[in-house]
């Protein structure tokens, strides 16, 4: 999750459904070389990326949400945010992988539970809930 290869996850999920070459290079009007220089690629336009999440029925983006949910430098909770125009969201997006992570750094022992919530700001109640739901120590 740290480290994001986006050509090589679309390559793996396109085996996992095995979809047909023919269907891809179809789909996208290209070759089957042009296909394949994706597998290659660590960054893709988000428009084809949005592409390939449709095609695919995987969404590629959560894999973005996730690193940023890990990995994103945490806002000073005393300063003041600028007001935007943009869409807010209320809650985060918390995948499986992400919610096994959190369970997994807590089970190894890693960090507290007071460590998880303050160091990626998870509300108390919600790492408890997962820790009763999906914990199997």
């Amino acid at each position: 999750m740290k480290e994001i290869h986006i050509g090589s996850l679309i390559k793996k999920r396109v085996k996992e459904i095995d979809i047909d070459k023919e269907r891809l290079t179809g789909f996208f009007n290209c070759n089957e070389q042009d296909i394949l220089e994706v597998y290659h690629k660590k960054t893709i336009d988000s428009l084809e990326l949005l592409k390939w999440s449709k095609l695919l029925k995987y969404d590629f983006f959560r894999i973005y949400s996730g690193h940023l949910i890990l990995y994103a430098p945490l806002s000073n909770p005393n300063k003041k945010s600028n007001p935007t125009r943009l869409p807010v969201y209320k809650k985060n997006v918390y995948t499986k992988e992400i919610i096994d992570y959190f369970i997994e750094v807590y089970n190894s022992k890693e960090k507290t539970v007071s460590q998880i919530i303050e160091d990626y700001q998870i509300p108390k109640t919600t790492l408890y809930k997962w820790l009763k739901k999906y914990n199997s120590h």
